[in-house]
């Protein structure tokens, strides 16, 4: 079985959030256990260096994150969309810098007002720099905690029956010679 490259990218400004949590679980409740690796980009962590032009760092941790099959995207709703920190991360994409990667946007609000925010607002960003988006986007309610495996598991296997729908339909395509 061919091992899967999986990001998490979280735009909290809080390191080890609650945000990261759901995104973690998302990927978990997602993908068979042993099928895939994950590197977690908490750019909370990485505050000193996100404004920096150039950064060795941040230029290394963007083309790991390109190179990924599936990248999960994640910030907490900061004034009806997600955080300057993850904006800041992929603004330094070029277009169609994240071509080839399956991306999920995920937001985490204290209630449903924002729902759409992950979808309306993150998901375009997304496939702007090129990545395919299998769906709407994922919008937690924190106050939910509790009930974060339920949830997620609904969310998961919404995607999971996209995913396979994708897949079925690229068993049938035809050969690019570009991609032989």
């Amino acid at each position: 079985m061919m091992t899967l490259k999986v990001s998490i990218i979280v735009g909290n400004p809080k390191p080890q959030s609650r945000t990261l949590k759901v995104a973690q679980t998302l990927v978990e409740k997602l993908l068979e256990a042993g099928s895939y690796e994950v590197e977690v980009v908490d750019l909370a962590e990485h505050v000193e260096e996100i404004f920096a032009w150039p950064s060795e760092r941040m230029a290394a941790l963007n083309a790991s994150v390109a190179s990924s099959d599936l990248a999960v995207f994640a910030s907490p709703t900061y004034k009806a969309t997600y955080t300057g920190l993850l904006k800041a991360f992929l603004d330094r994409y070029p277009a169609s810098g994240l071509a080839g990667v399956t991306a999920i946007p995920v937001m985490t609000g204290a209630d449903q007002t924002h729902s759409m925010g992950p979808t309306v607002n993150l998901a375009p960003l997304l496939v702007e720099l090129g990545a395919t988006v299998p769906g709407r986007g994922f919008y937690f309610i924190t106050g939910q905690m509790d009930h974060l495996d339920e949830i997620v598991q609904a969310a998961a296997d919404t995607y999971a029956t996209n995913l396979n729908r994708l897949a079925k339909v690229s068993n049938s395509l035809r050969v690019v010679a570009s991609l032989t």
